[in-house]
């Protein structure tokens, strides 16, 4: 490991890329604590810090999302969310609009213009949970305002304030994808678990030998763990393929055996995150009707309690399937593995190829998905009898989406590494 690291900032280029992700990812966690102007502290931390239902159901839900930005209301308060949402509705539309479908498969020019379509959609979003805030706000309570000046110059400069965060936060996002190392969106998630991180556990610790016992059994659990989430993330179904020979010019080409590689977790940590950015979605519109008791009792419900753990795996497992029919489509596969002159042994080139591959890939999907919504929900249970902070925070998401983000920017560097002839991470 830290020969591979030794060797990543011996090259140009790729030390460039890491240490402009590092940069990024700082003046994201710095935006973080920069407040809009005209907030009430203290009002703001009696709210999240106190009985209230609405801090201890969907608020918090919202507030971890974003790293604790919203607790006192920061520049970048919405988080990643926004984008996250805008991207989850594009990929569900593309299944069934036509149009987007076929904009899909254009490729570079097509996933542009679906970009800009997320980034206007993000723009939306962002606007609508401004404008939710400010009135959850107000209605418990918290006015904003200072300097003599009229309410209403306040409200346009929270909400003006709070969207161009959003906008900001997906502008870095999509920079450190562009020209930094690994996935920007998951690399922002991955900085706001480890932001919470260190208070976690003082709060955790704090509560007495018991709360350091159950520390350090949290700590014990988690790297068991971790390995089993390796072990998922780097598994793979190999599926034999035995190519033709065929005559190129004068050379006798094909002939070799090899096979078709494919992820055990295909999907990734995706489907957590899809999964946690819907059952996020009704706390974001319960914002707009703070007064409203069913309505925030409906969010506090989809954001912790039985309800949510039912909806968590329901959710983990349709969107692994679904996500794994995005990336990975057995039908292509069998055309491309046909017009190569390639086929499974057994099994006849075409349709009854592509049918065997989605069978092999349903046969694993399932067994992942389900081991996915375990490790999501089992540390919810558990901190719904104990109410040790450190689960909420550190718990089986947030381990598996650290490792997964962790796992795929190690396997970017890798390959950055053996372009240049340099041994990498994994041996």
């Amino acid at each position: 490991m830290l020969t591979g690291l030794k060797n990543a900032f011996r090259i140009k280029d790729l030390r460039e890329k890491i240490l402009f992700t590092i940069a990024m990812l700082v003046v994201y966690r710095i935006g973080a604590h920069v407040p809009v102007p005209g907030i009430p502290f203290g009002e703001m931390v009696d709210l999240f810090s106190g009985d209230n239902s609405v801090a201890a159901g969907a608020m918090s839900l919202l507030n971890l999302f974003s790293g604790g930005a919203l607790s006192y209301v920061s520049v970048f308060s919405l988080g990643i969310m926004p984008y996250i949402t805008s991207s989850i509705i594009l990929q569900m539309l593309q299944s069934v609009v036509p149009s987007l479908h076929e904009l899909a498969r254009e490729g570079e020019v097509g996933q542009t213009k679906i970009t800009q379509y997320s980034r206007y959609l993000t723009l939306a979003l962002a606007l609508l949970n401004s404008i939710g805030y400010l009135f959850l706000f107000k209605g418990y309570g918290i006015n904003f305002n200072g300097a003599g000046a009229p309410e209403i110059i306040f409200d346009i400069l929270i909400v003006g304030t709070l969207t161009a965060g959003a906008m900001l936060i997906m502008w870095i996002g999509e920079l450190i994808t562009q020209r930094g190392i690994g996935n920007g969106m998951s690399l922002i998630i991955f900085a706001n678990i480890m932001a919470g991180l260190p208070a976690a556990i003082v709060s955790s610790a704090a509560e007495g030998t018991m709360g350091i016992v159950i520390t350090a059994v949290i700590f014990v659990v988690i790297l068991c763990v971790i390995p089993l989430i390796v072990y998922l993330e780097r598994g793979q179904r190999r599926i034999p393929v035995q190519y033709a020979k065929r005559v190129v010019g004068r050379r006798m080409m094909g002939g070799q055996s090899t096979y078709l590689p494919i992820k055990v977790n295909t999907a990734g940590v995706v489907p957590i995150i899809f999964a946690s950015a819907l059952l996020y979605f009704p706390a974001q519109l319960a914002v707009f009707f703070p007064g409203i008791g069913w309505v925030q009792a409906v969010a506090g419900a989809l954001a912790s309690g039985w309800i949510n753990w039912i909806l968590n795996v329901v959710l983990i497992v349709f969107f692994a399937y679904f996500y794994t029919s995005m990336v990975f489509n057995p039908d292509e596969t069998a055309d491309n593995l046909k017009k190569q002159g390639g086929f499974i042994p057994g099994v006849r080139p075409g349709k009854a190829t592509a049918a065997y591959i989605k069978n092999a890939l349903n046969k694993i999907t399932l067994p992942s998905a389900i081991f996915l919504a375990l490790i999501a929900i089992v540390p919810s249970i558990v901190f719904s009898f104990t109410g040790n902070q450190l689960i909420q925070s550190f718990g089986g998401t947030s381990v598996l989406i650290m490792v997964g983000v962790v796992l795929d920017t190690l396997a970017k560097v890798e390959s950055q590494l053996k372009m240049y002839d340099y041994d990498g991470f994994f041996k």
